[in-house]
């Protein structure tokens, strides 16, 4: 479940921000520079995101984070994988706690 979240979150982020630094990503996820790293690698890998380098004033050069069509597609699919074992956990609980 942890990495569904993990997963849902470095999407949207990258979706709402693509010119983050991996440092920005690092620090608005609560995350580690190598995990981050490692993350956007393999999503570049699977087509899910794609790296476009520019140039701009406060750094020397960067990369823009853009999710592809079929990054746009996974984050839809992971996203309602997640909700719907957050609904079974939901449903799981006694009816006391539900509200």
């Amino acid at each position: 479940m942890k990495h569904l979240e993990e997963t849902i979150k470095l999407l949207d982020h990258i979706h709402e921000n693509p010119e983050s630094t991996q440092r920005e990503l690092v620090e608005k996820l609560d995350s580690r520079l190598g995990k981050i790293n490692y993350l956007i690698q393999a999503l570049t890998g699977k087509g899910i995101i794609k790296l476009k380098r520019f140039k701009n004033s406060r750094q020397k050069s960067g990369y823009l984070y853009i999710l592809t069509p079929r990054g746009v597609k996974q984050k839809i699919r992971v996203t309602r994988i997640f909700l719907n074992q957050k609904l079974k956990e939901f449903d799981r609980l006694p009816a006391c706690n539900r509200y």
